[in-house]
């Protein structure tokens, strides 16, 4: 978390531009291609991760993570939690 509005407003608009390091951007790459279609997660990802400096643990905790972002913002938009007219009750 941060407080600096522009690094906020940096991420938002690109993260590969973004002031961040090459190790957090090899991550957030990783967390794209999860959240965009997991199947195409390979090897050849985890070794760039290693190569970033992640162990094993650090891998499994990033994906575990961004799965578990992706799987609670899916049952908060099918139950229309944050929107307007929130879903009815059946």
């Amino acid at each position: 978390m941060t407080l600096d509005d522009e690094m906020v407003a940096a991420l938002r608009k690109d993260f590969r531009t973004a002031p961040i390091s090459e190790r957090n951007k090899t991550m957030l790459e990783y967390v794209v291609k999860l959240t965009r279609d997991a199947t195409r997660c390979s090897p050849e990802d985890h070794k760039k991760l290693r190569a970033a400096g992640f162990d094993d643990r650090g891998i499994l905790q990033i994906t575990l993570i961004a799965a578990w972002f992706n799987y609670i913002n899916k049952v908060a938009d099918a139950l229309g939690v944050g929107r307007e007219g929130k879903a009815e009750n059946t």
